[in-house]
């Protein structure tokens, strides 16, 4: 049972009764595995799975000058986003260390919808509630609605048949013109919901944002409409395995306040040429850019670049396992396991600047065995379009 110090989604109930179990995520209970957590992996890769995201932040940020002010208080040109599309994008510190990663959400001209993750949500709220005080007050406008939103997501090859069975007739070319990315306000089941073509496991799919007090009635007519197209409710196992075969970051693993996004792969994100104005951490991100374009890892916190690996053996690596080259310490792994769908493990880690290009072989030290990996270009893993 939850302590009173760790929260519940709306949803708690309903996973209960379908033999969830918990686990603590940024402070949540939140839904582990229902059954066989291979099989809900399978589940996503080959028909669609049902995930229960409401652990994760929303901020608003609206007025005449909100895009102007997220261009100042994040990394990218967030004012360039169109109407009805996302960003994904990142918020750091002065020194170019990565407070979060997240997705900006332009819903109208005046009004964007920021998502941080679930444990990072009221770091993020608070940092940029003390950027919007640097950057001015007027014309900005700023709403945690973390704790009144709840976030479904439908993912798979089955997704976009799941969602249009929710939505009226009338907006069903709407959905299926929907772009990855791109978000529209509408009726799901009769309830008002912002539906957005993202996802988090390398799979089409749509996340719903809604109210708390229709959650659950939402929450029962996706799982009415996935009937007989094989949807299965997944839990947060099985979104990790997903990830890490997409090559997807996961903060507190991958990133953190250690490294810039030029040691993460996430350079291109920075806009340090389309935006003309000063942001948080421009001066640092400048100086890591540099040293990346001229391979001086001093230039760098980490002196390490994030890499994919593939097992060339049978067994996995786990997190902070050492990375080696001749028996000599060279990287860290930040996520590995076996990849359900590829069949060999598969790890992230960040190794050192030179021994960061595909093909590059590489140990891990597997509790004292040193275990053969190959660095790879990532994604592991790339659905069929």
């Amino acid at each position: 049972m939850p302590t009173s110090t760790e929260k519940r989604t709306a949803l708690y109930d309903r996973h209960a009764a379908l033999g969830a179990s918990f686990t603590d995520f940024g402070g949540w209970q939140m839904p582990l595995k229902y059954g066989s957590e291979l099989a809900e992996h399978r589940a996503v890769r080959e028909a669609a799975g049902l995930f229960d995201l409401s652990h994760m932040g929303e901020v608003w940020v609206s007025g005449p000058e909100a895009g102007a002010f997220l261009d100042y208080a994040l990394v990218g040109k967030l004012s360039a986003i169109a109407v009805g599309k996302a960003k994904y994008s990142l918020i750091c510190a002065e020194d170019g260390g990565i407070i979060d990663d997240l997705i900006v959400y332009r819903v109208a001209e005046e009004d964007y919808l920021v998502v941080p993750n679930a444990g990072n949500a009221p770091t993020v709220a608070g940092e940029v509630e003390a950027r919007r005080a640097a950057f001015g007050h007027e014309g900005v406008g700023l709403r945690d609605a973390s704790a009144e939103t709840s976030l479904i997501a439908v993912q798979g090859p089955n997704a976009q048949e799941i969602v249009l069975a929710l939505v009226p007739g009338e907006k069903a070319e709407a959905v299926r013109g929907l772009k990855y990315y791109a978000a529209l306000e509408l009726e799901a089941a009769g309830v008002p919901v912002l539906v957005a073509r993202t996802g988090y496991t390398g799979e089409d799919g749509f996340e719903l944002f809604v109210a708390n007090d229709r959650a659950v009635e939402l929450w029962d007519a996706v799982r009415a409409a996935g009937e007989g197209r094989d949807l299965v409710p997944c839990g947060l196992a099985a979104r990790d395995s997903l990830r890490l075969e997409a090559g997807m970051p996961l903060y507190g693993n991958e990133l953190s306040r250690d490294v810039t996004p030029f040691d993460a792969g996430l350079g291109g994100v920075v806009a340090l040429k389309s935006k003309e104005g000063d942001f948080v951490g421009r001066s640092a991100l400048q100086r890591a850019a540099r040293a990346g374009e001229s391979d001086d890892a001093a230039g760098t916190p980490s002196g390490r670049r994030l890499v994919g690996l593939r097992g060339l053996g049978r067994r996995a690596a786990r997190a902070h396992y050492p990375v080696l080259k001749d028996g000599r310490d060279v990287g860290e792994v930040t996520s590995g396991q076996p990849s359900p769908t590829l069949g060999y493990p598969v790890a992230l880690a960040y190794v050192d600047v030179d021994l960061a290009e595909p093909g590059t072989k590489l140990d891990v030290d597997l509790r004292g065995k040193a275990e053969p990996f190959e660095v790879v270009a990532l994604p592991f893993y790339k659905r069929q379009k």
